[in-house]
């Protein structure tokens, strides 16, 4: 699917292909393509016929997997990004990989899937905001600061999710709290590696001149987006570390229940070797054993039992294992 949106004397237009045509011979004029799903070897044609991207760059961003990065060419800036499916919500969140060729007067995106970012942007515009997009520049770092916004949305989230495990853990530590760890560590560990790469993107971009970035971009922009993508790297990081800390503590509290139940088992265990010892000497079938003939034989022979069990669980209470 090919999106078109040209922009000319402060209005937009919105088509398909055919306003390639109207924007060369516009010199005054912006275009913003956004390819979805579209057939690749007729995708890059298009790119290269009436753009003149490197097929290089092109390939990078056709690929299903790639880290993101940002190449400076002669006349434009190549950004890869990894944005947000539109199902995502939550922690299980899906990526896509959204790719932005920015020349002076062109910005083309190309994803597969549904892209959050994209959407929302096209949400912006269907609003008739023209007056914050004076240039593709412009346009192409709102499209960033929402890619940004998607992770920090996510992270937000889960902050007060992680509060509340905690809590639970002291109380009822169970096997379903750890699954859920678990599942946020790997998540988290996901999002680290992106907000890394991202970060470092912008990084550049807030210090360095690129290509197709105009003058009209304040350096604040790209200022903000990059600030954006230190929180959600910084989060990440203080998350994943949270929830390392709750599996440990998890363990932790796993590992003193076994060791109570344990020391419970070992005390009823060291009180009844004695007794066991006992019953087994009195048990055996001798005809002469002295006490199987005293009328307080029985007797007597309870009443050491019981007063070794009562001895040894004053001594455990004095150790404090009880």
């Amino acid at each position: 699917m090919i999106k078109t949106y040209l922009f000319l004397s402060g209005t937009m237009q919105t088509g398909g292909p055919e306003l390639i045509d109207l924007w060369r011979k516009e010199p005054a004029s912006m275009i913003w393509i956004d390819l979805s799903d579209h057939e690749k070897l007729a995708e890059a044609k298009l790119l290269q016929t009436d753009f003149g991207l490197h097929s290089l760059a092109i390939q990078d961003a056709q690929r299903d997997r790639h880290p993101p990065k940002i190449e400076a060419f002669d006349d434009y800036t190549f950004i890869l990004l990894k944005d947000l499916l539109t199902d995502t919500n939550n922690i299980d969140f899906k990526t896509l990989q959204l790719a932005l060729f920015l020349g002076e007067r062109f910005l083309v995106t190309r994803h597969m899937g549904q892209s959050k970012s994209i959407n929302r942007l096209e949400e912006i515009l269907a609003e008739q905001k023209m007056d914050s997009f004076s240039s593709v520049s412009k346009l192409a770092m709102r499209l960033c600061r929402l890619a940004a916004d998607q992770y920090l949305n996510i992270l937000l989230v889960l902050e007060p999710r992680l509060e509340e495990i905690e809590e639970q853990m002291l109380d009822n530590a169970n096997d379903s709290l750890l699954a859920e760890l678990i599942k946020y560590k790997g998540a988290l560990k996901r999002l680290i590696r992106f907000a890394t790469y991202h970060e470092r993107i912008f990084s550049g971009l807030k210090d360095k001149a690129y290509p197709g970035f105009s003058e009209a971009v304040p350096r604040h922009e790209a200022v903000d987006v990059w600030e954006q993508q230190e929180r959600a790297h910084s989060l990440s990081q203080l998350y994943y570390e949270n929830a390392s800390d709750l599996i440990d503590g998890y363990i932790s509290i796993a590992s003193h229940r076994l060791n109570q139940i344990m020391k419970v088992l070992t005390i009823v265990m060291a009180i009844f070797v004695p007794l066991s010892f006992l019953a087994g000497i009195y048990g055996m079938n001798f005809e002469y054993m002295p006490e199987l003939h005293s009328k307080s034989g029985y007797f007597i022979l309870l009443t050491i039992m019981g007063s070794i069990a009562f001895l040894l669980l004053i001594g455990f209470r004095r150790l404090k294992w009880l």
